[in-house]
């Protein structure tokens, strides 16, 4: 039996929730350009905005890899093995330019959302790829955890980012006697920093 029977609505579920958002993303950051940018806004934006498309992304491919008629599951496991390293890999990137940007100091949260679960997520989806090489069951649900798991990390990162162009950014440029008053929520209180 093919260990990827029964998946196929989980990553069209996955994959067109996925498509959808980059689409999204695109959208945000067209109404956004026309916004004087700085270098450091620049930095943070490799750190903060440019992983929520990657992951996504992420998911999209993973979504259709799994969905495709494969006649055994050796490539597949290799296929998401190079994704899940590159992943992690890529999340130790985003980590270090969390730190080095200079707009603000991340919080706990985004230290969470943007560096560690990104990092679990790609580390499960390399665990799982090494282990569907003896079991391909078990380890599908490893994957589709993974999946899941990062959606839900860009979704998450994404409305972080789109809260804090409304309710900071924009109330800054509308507001610039607010700059002195003491931050409100925790939304507020990043964007200051």
């Amino acid at each position: 039996m093919n260990p990827l029977a029964g998946w196929e609505n989980f990553y069209v579920i996955l994959g067109s929730s996925a498509g959808a958002l980059i689409g999204l993303q695109f959208v945000v950051m067209a109404l956004l350009a026309d916004l004087p940018r700085t270098a450091s806004q620049a930095e943070a934006g490799n750190a903060f905005a440019t992983p929520n498309v990657v992951h996504f992304g992420a998911v999209l491919l993973l979504s259709a890899l799994l969905s495709a008629p494969w006649r055994g599951m050796g490539i597949v496991t290799v296929l998401l093995g190079i994704l899940g390293f590159g992943g992690v890999a890529y999340a130790l990137i985003i980590a270090r330019r969390m730190r080095v940007q200079t707009i603000y100091r991340p919080v706990s949260e985004d230290w969470l959302f943007h560096a560690i679960l990104p990092f679990v997520g790609y580390a499960m989806l390399a665990t799982s790829a090494y282990e569907a090489r003896t079991d391909t069951y078990s380890p599908m649900f490893g994957v589709g955890g993974a999946a899941l798991l990062l959606l839900v990390v860009g979704i998450h990162n994404a409305w972080d980012a789109a809260t804090y162009h409304i309710f900071v950014v924009r109330s800054k440029r509308h507001h610039p006697e607010q700059d002195s008053l003491q931050p409100t929520s925790s939304t507020e209180s990043r964007g200051s920093q």
